[in-house]
Parts: structure tokens; C-alpha cells; sequence
């Protein structure tokens, strides 16, 4: 198994994609912290995984908080050591022009996608021993968007600059960072989002799984992908090739 006692900690696993990476870790025999801001959905993760043949955690975390963050970084290392990979899915959406945006609306999705992502490497880096990964969830809308999700848009394209940047940092190191980039994927953050519910934006194309996105991660997370760093997979059924 490819995570076999390896540690891997994972942002929103508490539903959607985060939890199907989560799975995916435990069945391959990884020790897996499941970090969410919903706590019963991130104790049922981690209580599946346990059930499996993985080993888990969980741990309520707003990683708007950079507090909540650190302690999240320091459970995982408290408990078993260190940390082999960091994935980093958490992510939230606003719906409304840029005009008409609160100030605040704007800092809390930067927060939330994106410098939690600085946070969680930043932590998370120097427990992490050579050979280990970062695997950081990205979007389609970070290279063709639609109107009303600006800073989402702006969120997932900093990301995958981050993420090229930060490849070059940490190779000396011979650690990886690298990014997926999903495109419909059957979640209720999908699902739930207004303009896809008001037709504004057009599901056209494949619709993947969470499963599908897990599968990509996890391959990224491992040795199989030793020579892969700094760049975005898109995962995405070809939805980017059909957008306007």
C-alpha cells in the first residue's frame, strides 16, 4: 500500500472531495488527520477510516484561523511525529460582483483558499521528512471563470502560483508541491452554488466524482510521482476545453 504508516493530513474532509482523498488514504493504510470546521462530519470521516484498514484522527478546524491551523499541525505531529503529506482542499464561494462585495467577503476567501494553503505549508514543512508531498486543490475557474466569483477565481490562480513558487523553495529539500484542478465534481459545493442553480453557469460536459479527484491526488501524494513538482493537473473530464 502506498501510504502505508504514512501521515496525511486533509483540509475539508469533512464532506466532497476532501473526504473521498481522506478514504482513499485510509484503504492505502495511511495514519490520516481529518480536519474540517464541521466537526461530526470530520469525526464520521475519520471514524470510517478507522473502521478500514487506516488509522485517523480529526480535528475542528476554522482555517480562516491561523491558531486553528497551528494546532491542527501540531495534533498530527504530537501524535505520530511527523507528516508526509498535506493536502489542502478546504475552500468557500461568494456570489456576488466584485462592486457590490463587502470588503470583509473578499479577505475571508483569500483566508480561507488561499493563505490557509501558505499556512498549512508553512507549518507544516519543516516536520515533513524528504520524499513527502503537497497536493493542493485547485479549480478550473483558476484558468477560465464566470461572472460572480471573483474572488474564488483569484483564490484558486494565486494557489497555483503559490504552488510553482513554492516548488522551487522546498526542492533542496527534495520535498514536492504540486496542484489538482477539478471541474464539476457531483458535491454539494457544486450543487449549492447559485449560479450554477440559476443557469448563469452551464454544466456542460462530463461530471466527476469525488472519487475521480481522489485518484489523482493520492497518485500525485505518492513515490509513483516522484518526478512531478510545481505543476496543476487538470482532472476535469474536459470541461476546461468546452468553457468559454
Amino acid at each position: 500500500m502506498r501510504f502505508a504508516k504514512k501521515v496525511c493530513l486533509v483540509t475539508g474532509a469533512g464532506s466532497g472531495i476532501g473526504k473521498a482523498v481522506a478514504q482513499q488514504f485510509g484503504r492505502e493504510g495511511g495514519r490520516v488527520e481529518t480536519i474540517d470546521l464541521n466537526e461530526r462530519h470530520a469525526c464520521q470521516t475519520a471514524q470510517e477510516i478507522a473502521s478500514g484498514t487506516g488509522e485517523a484522527i480529526y480535528v475542528k478546524c476554522d482555517v480562516g484561523n491561523p491558531a486553528d491551523i497551528r494546532a491542527a499541525v501540531n495534533t498530527a505531529v504530537d501524535k505520530w511525529g511527523r507528516i508526509d503529506v498535506v493536502v489542502n482542499d478546504a475552500a468557500m464561494m461568494t456570489f456576488q460582483p466584485i462592486a457590490e462585495l463587502p470588503d470583509e467577503d473578499w479577505d475571508k476567501v483569500l483566508n480561507v483558499n488561499l493563505r490557509s494553503v501558505f499556512l498549512f505549508c508553512k507549518y507544516s514543512v519543516p516536520h515533513m521528512p524528504a520524499g513527502s508531498a503537497i497536493v493542493n486543490i485547485s479549480s478550473v475557474h483558476a484558468h477560465e471563470t464566470t461572472r460572480n466569483v471573483v474572488p474564488y477565481a483569484s483564490s484558486k490562480g494565486g494557489m497555483e502560483a503559490f504552488t510553482r513558487g513554492f516548488a522551487e523553495e522546498i526542492a533542496p529539500k527534495k520535498l514536492r508541491v504540486n496542484c489538482v484542478a477539478p471541474g464539476a465534481i457531483d458535491t454539494p459545493m457544486l450543487w449549492n452554488n447559485p449560479n450554477v442553480k440559476s443557469g448563469v453557469e452551464k454544466i456542460q460536459g462530463a461530471i466527476g466524482k469525488p472519487e475521480d479527484v481522489a485518484a489523482a491526488v493520492c497518485f500525485l501524494a505518492s513515490p509513483e510521482a516522484r518526478f512531478i513538482t510545481g505543476t496543476t493537473l487538470l482532472v476535469d473530464g474536459g470541461r476546461l476545453d468546452i468553457l468559454p
